[in-house]
Order: structure tokens, then C-alpha cells, then sequence
């Protein structure tokens, strides 16, 4: 496997370069701190959610993020029919599975997203494990869990039944895609203070898709980066509000070869 950390160094370059245009369906609370991550690292936000106009936005974004926190039956409609487009279209997308396993909408809302192929599942380990067992693919002995240790073996199997990667979030990042699987363990526990960092982590995953047609690779480039964001705020940060502006402030500022020197890469 190449290097992660030269991988994630050069594609934040080439994504700053780019400037990617991602399509976001995203929750209410999210909007605002995914927006401004996309701009702080580089992209080029987008929030639409209309039905009416969902798949012709997506014929001309360069990635869809999907995100299912804040549902309602016609949200839901415009989710599948921009999944349907990104998919007829080869756009890559997102699905963010926000509370999957917590209601039976959710989970019937997951169900109806994952014959488009979402290109990358983003979660935490719970949500993983729920959307895992949704599409029949987590494995016998799985118990529900919070920690992506515990998450591995869901993880794994969920990204070969559905040929995408999946990547569960926690104090460690795990990224994989069935065959291949890295671990990161940069980060900062003021992260779980701010509410939708995880939410903006998943549109972080878009954009970095749009610039690498490599899932695996671009996937895990958006933890590293996001991972060592995270790191360096925290030691600016006196609580989560400072935290937050100098997350954000992080993401427009780090350099390239601050990510290849500062990522952990769990053994």
C-alpha cells in the first residue's frame, strides 16, 4: 500500500487546486459546519435538497454527500432521485447513515439508498454495525458497539457486499474497503463536543472523492487531513465554541507537509 501519509499530503494539494464542487444533502444542523469545512479545505459547497431540481444539480456537481439526520418523506424522495443520478452518472457519493438502527423510517430510508451504490458509507460504529445489518452483511457474533475496534469485522463485510468503503469513525478512523483497511489515530476527543463535525467529516470524504478515483485512497486521505485538523485546533482550543473556530481555521491553513509529518497510522 502506498504511503498514506504522502497520499493524503498530495491530494489536499490537488484538492485546493481543484476546488471540487460538492452537492450536499445534508441535515439542518449540519449545514453551516459542513459548508464551512468544504471552504476551509478548499471545495466548493452546495446545499440542495429540492426534488425538483436534485438530479440536475448532480449532473453537473463533482460529488454528492448524503446525509439522512434531520428525514422527512419528501427529503427522502430527493435523496433517491440524486442517488439514482450520481449512480446513472458514475458521480461519486456519500452516504452519511446519521441514527441508522434508531427508528424503522431510518433504517427503511438506508434500505432504499443502498441499491444506488453509495461509493463511500460514512459513520460511527454504531451506525456502521445498524447499516451493516440492513444490507445483510454483518456478520454472525457482532454485537452492538461504540468503538471501531469492535466495528472491524461489520465494516469489512459491509464494504465487499456493497463494492464500496466504508469508514467508521471514532477516537480511531477506520477506512476500508473489504480487501484493503488502514486505521488513523489522530483526532481529539473535543471533536465529539461539537455537534456535527462527524456530519462535515462525511462531506470532507466528497470532496476528496471528486479529486481521487481511488474510494479507498481519497477516503482515507479525508480522515487524515480532517484527523490532523482536529490534533493541532485542540492545543488552540480552550473548550469546544474556540474549538470550533479553530478547527475550521485549521482545515484552511494546514499545509500539506503538516499532514505527512503530524498523521498516525495505527499498526
Amino acid at each position: 500500500m502506498t504511503d498514506i501519509a504522502v497520499q493524503s499530503a498530495r491530494l489536499l494539494s490537488v484538492l485546493r487546486e481543484k476546488r471540487p464542487l460538492v452537492h450536499n444533502i445534508a441535515n439542518y444542523v449540519s449545514m453551516d459546519v459542513a459548508a464551512n469545512a468544504l471552504l476551509a479545505i478548499g471545495a466548493s459547497p452546495a446545499m440542495v435538497h429540492a426534488r425538483e431540481e436534485v438530479a440536475e444539480f448532480v449532473s453537473f456537481s463533482n460529488a454528492l454527500v448524503i446525509n439522512i439526520g434531520t428525514l422527512s418523506a419528501p427529503w427522502v424522495e430527493g435523496m433517491r432521485i440524486a442517488a439514482k443520478a450520481a449512480r446513472e452518472k458514475s458521480i461519486p457519493w456519500v452516504l452519511d447513515p446519521v441514527g441508522a438502527g434508531a427508528t424503522g423510517f431510518r433504517n427503511e430510508t438506508v434500505a432504499a439508498l443502498l441499491p444506488e451504490r453509495p461509493t463511500v458509507i460514512r459513520g460511527n460504529a454504531s451506525e456502521i454495525l445498524a447499516v451493516a445489518g440492513t444490507a445483510g452483511a454483518r456478520p454472525k457474533g457482532v454485537d452492538s458497539a461504540n468503538t471501531t475496534e469492535e466495528a472491524e469485522a461489520a465494516a469489512r463485510a459491509l464494504a465487499e457486499r456493497q463494492g464500496c468503503v466504508v469508514v467508521a469513525s471514532g477516537a480511531i478512523d477506520l477506512i476500508t474497503d473489504g480487501r484493503r483497511a488502514v486505521k488513523l489515530g489522530n483526532g481529539h476527543e473535543l471533536m465529539t463536543k461539537v455537534t456535527a463535525l462527524g456530519c462535515a467529516l462525511s462531506a470532507v470524504v466528497g470532496a476528496f472523492a471528486a479529486v481521487e478515483r481511488d474510494a479507498f485512497t481519497a477516503a482515507a486521505a479525508a480522515a487524515a487531513v480532517y484527523g490532523v485538523a482536529g490534533s493541532l485546533a485542540a492545543k488552540k482550543a480552550e473548550g469546544p465554541a474556540s474549538f470550533r473556530t479553530a478547527f475550521i481555521d485549521l482545515l484552511d491553513r494546514i499545509s500539506p507537509a503538516e499532514v505527512e509529518r503530524q498523521l498516525v497510522v495505527i499498526p
